[in-house]
């Protein structure tokens, strides 16, 4: 079966309570938390959480992560992906993603050197590496904490590369890569809902609280 196992790069899971305790003791602020439900055919497949870090010097951490496990016909797909980015002020210095999965073990990498980004990609069916001197200043980690009203794209930590976004209502974004598109919903500038699209059938990443 050709299943672009890609497309659940942004879906995201539970955070281990204890690792968030640890990443708030100590803070100068609270973390903000957001939990989702990952549905597909309107079934729960899996659950992710978004954290938003305030550190000191200006700086903030977003960690995604998620434990996708769903059967599809023949087969089931096992995903756990984290991806952390660090920011000083808005600009995005380190970002770092693990995907293990059924089919192998993958990662991607952005990080600043001073006066341009070393980026390498290396994920399920996909490979990128590159070069990028302008600034990073918005990515998929932000989304779900920030509406991306005005902006034209968005970094892709796991691929390395921009979604092209475009506003189609109020509150409602299509974001393309290639031949991979997504959808974000927002009320009152938080992120309710996202649909993945997959030629099988897509995911729906739904706000809990």
């Amino acid at each position: 079966m050709n299943l672009k196992i890609p497309f659940l790069s942004l879906l995201f899971s539970v955070y281990p309570s204890s690792f968030i305790n640890a990443q708030i003791s100590g803070s100068p602020a609270t973390a903000e938390t957001h939990h989702y439900a990952i549905e597909m055919a309107g079934i729960r497949v899996g659950t992710m959480t978004a954290i938003r870090q305030p550190q000191a010097g200006n700086h903030t951490t977003y960690t995604l992560i998620s434990d996708v496990n769903v059967s599809l016909l023949v087969y089931t797909v096992k995903i756990y992906y984290k991806v952390i980015s660090q920011f000083e002020g808005k600009k995005l210095m380190l970002s770092t993603v693990e995907a293990h999965t059924n089919r192998g073990n993958y990662a991607s990498r952005t990080e600043w050197k001073g006066d341009h980004y070393d980026i390498s990609a290396d994920q399920y069916k996909y490979k990128r590496q590159a070069t990028e001197s302008q600034n990073i200043d918005f990515s998929v980690s932000s989304l779900y904490f920030y509406e991306p009203a005005g902006r034209s794209r968005v970094y892709a930590e796991y691929f390395g590369d921009y979604f092209a976004f475009t506003q189609k209502a109020t509150g409602t974004y299509r974001a393309m890569l290639n031949d991979r598109e997504d959808e974000y919903f927002y009320q009152n500038g938080r992120l309710v809902k996202v649909i993945k699209h997959n030629s099988i059938k897509n995911f729906v990443v739904r706000l809990l609280d």
